[in-house]
């Protein structure tokens, strides 16, 4: 995760060629989140027909319900399985969205390295 953590540690920034990233911005009052390096827009849409914590949108930096729903959204996104990234998302929005913070160029980063830490082992996104 680029940015800091809550305990002022500084994150990884650098990113290995291929590496699926998640990097996240705030623009007008709203979190957008960009896949790379395919360059798509993550949105909220896909994983609020599973659980609608936050219809509004996504947010990081705390445990609420628009972390919650980011974390949904990229599991899913990352796993393209429902079941499986609603059984971990809470663990993700615990472990890394709630640690999230803005960093001075204005973006947070999630790395594969961020998700694949709650994550069975033995799970690899799709091709």
């Amino acid at each position: 995760m680029s940015g800091t953590f809550d305990d002022g540690a500084i994150a990884q920034t650098n990113h290995d060629e291929g590496e699926i990233r998640y990097v996240g911005s705030h623009e007008h009052g709203n979190v957008l989140v960009t896949k790379h390096p395919e360059g798509e827009r993550l949105t909220p849409e896909r994983s609020l027909t599973i659980v609608q914590h936050s219809p509004s949108g996504f947010a990081v930096g705390y445990r609420g319900s628009g972390p919650a729903q980011l974390a949904l959204a990229v599991l899913l996104d990352y796993t393209d399985n429902a079941a499986l990234a609603q059984e971990h998302y809470q663990t993700f929005k615990d472990e890394v969205i709630s640690r999230l913070e803005y960093g001075a160029d204005g973006t947070w980063t999630i790395t594969n390295a961020d998700i694949k830490q709650v994550l069975p082992d033995d799970i690899a996104p799709p091709a």
